[in-house]
């Protein structure tokens, strides 16, 4: 049977956090030649779910791409001596929770919105190209903002409207670390909730007061994840690029420019960096928004 986690990484982009990273090999897909959400939503744009050590305690932060995936961080952190694990669930979609049976018997902690997401979204869940079934729902809620001790280490989780009306971050305010799950992405932010686009921009000035110095974002370069992450102006760069897209929608010429145009200044001035699979995000965020009504 074949590993679907052969070609995961693991990085340690500062001590005691580790990104288990996966995707953004040419031509590989994990599932089929036909487009799925694991293989174009996840594999193809780059991936990685996160962990944060402290002693023997972990947390977390989602489960990954696949059952796989779930038993190779486990694996992991049972081998750096690991003896407690608590999940965090960054938000309800698919890439996010696919790994959740393998933590079934741990604290699985999301806010109340990300819980009735699931619940509300089982069948859909289950119907998906690969099916996740059954879902593993959270067992521990919180509403808004939660502070978690992790070993020595306190951690924050806060609940943002970006990309899904549910997500959760994670704000290590000791060394200015965000574990930002899909609020922001490089090379730019995938719209699933395109009627609340302009929420979603409210929302990112929000995450902008936070004073993070560093962000791991779950959707991003390996190379820049594993140096550490990305400056804080990955927040204004997404921004950007969804303000961006809300006023030039009804531009009939909208279509003619590449992604790599649309968002060249911010790549230029090194907030982003350009990777070409994200054209047809571009293009799906386009019909999106302009289908929203």
């Amino acid at each position: 049977m074949t590993d679907l986690a052969a070609t995961l990484r693991i990085l340690e982009p500062y001590p005691g956090i580790y990104a288990y990273y996966d995707g953004r090999i040419p031509g590989k897909r994990l599932h089929s030649p036909e487009r799925n959400w694991l293989d174009d939503g996840a594999y193809s744009l780059g991936i990685a779910s996160y962990a944060i050590v402290s002693g023997n305690e972990a947390l977390v932060y989602d489960t990954h791409i696949s059952l796989d995936h779930a038993h190779a961080i486990r694996r992991h952190l049972e081998g750096l001596g690991v003896s407690r694990i608590r999940v965090v669930l960054s938000h309800w979609h698919t890439d996010h929770i696919a790994g959740n049976a393998v933590f079934a018997y741990c604290e699985i902690i999301a806010n109340r919105q990300t819980a009735q997401a699931m619940a509300d979204n089982a069948a859909v869940l289950a119907a998906k190209t690969p099916s996740i079934d059954p879902v593993v729902m959270p067992n521990s809620l919180f509403n808004e903002r939660l502070v978690l001790d992790v070993g020595k280490r306190k951690v924050e989780l806060l609940q943002f409207d970006i990309h899904s009306a549910d997500g959760t971050v994670l704000f290590l305010p000791d060394i200015g670390v965000l574990l930002a799950g899909d609020t922001l992405e490089d090379t730019v932010t995938y719209i699933s909730e395109p009627e609340h686009t302009l929420r979603h921009i409210e929302e990112l000035d929000r995450l902008a007061g936070l004073p993070a110095r560093h962000i791991l974002p779950n959707h991003g370069s390996e190379k820049r994840i594993s140096g550490g992450g990305y400056a804080p102006d990955l927040i204004q760069a997404n921004r950007s690029y969804l303000m961006r897209l809300m006023e030039t929608i009804d531009d009939p010429d909208l279509d003619k420019t590449s992604l790599a145009d649309f968002v060249a200044s911010d790549v230029m001035h090194g907030s982003i960096s350009y990777f070409e699979p994200y054209e047809r995000v571009h293009r799906d965020n386009i019909a999106a928004l302009r289908n929203r009504k």
